[in-house]
């Protein structure tokens, strides 16, 4: 996997998506057909690894869109990038079963570090901008946040970007 043909992902989280988690909602289901249009965009500019930070809301809609991308085009890889071990320990158990299906159909999981601590997300994070070209996110303009600071630090970084704004 060279950094070219890399892209990750940074998006809110369901305390930050208009809908929470309503997936059922329109306009999520407008966001994920957004999201695999997006990914067909990427492939079509070369991008067969991507990665996820796998964090609730955005990031698994974006994992389970490369995982649908995947089963078109066999040569994609899904990279999901953990901050830690205990990242999903105390979600709802419908979205750690989730979780846990994405990470057994993943190609490669990387673990950032082994246990919690306040600075984990941001080195998850910069761990997947430092490795890709390219960056897609969900992002709805507050200056806040790992998603707002993902998105600069990509920018920083002179990283490819497209955003994808909430409606």
């Amino acid at each position: 996997m060279a950094l070219e043909d890399t892209c990750c992902f940074t998006g809110h989280r369901p305390d930050k998506l208009p809908w929470g988690t309503r997936e059922e909602d329109p306009r999520c289901l407008a966001l994920k057909k957004r999201i695999g249009l997006a990914l067909e965009a990427e492939y079509a500019a070369g991008v067969r690894h991507f990665i996820s930070g796998m964090a609730r809301g955005a990031d698994l809609y974006f994992a389970e869109a490369v995982l649908a991308l995947r089963e078109r085009h066999p040569d994609v890889k899904l990279e999901c990038a953990r901050p830690c071990e205990s990242q999903a320990d105390r979600w709802p158990e419908a979205e750690r079963c989730r979780y846990q299906s994405i990470l057994e159909r993943c190609d490669y999981e990387t673990l950032v570090q082994h246990h919690y601590d306040r600075w984990c997300m941001m080195r998850r994070n910069r761990y997947m901008v430092d490795r890709s070209a390219r960056l897609v996110a969900v992002y709805d303009g507050t200056p806040k946040g790992g998603t707002a600071q993902t998105l600069a630090y990509a920018l920083r970084k002179g990283r490819h970007v497209t955003i994808l704004e909430l409606e």
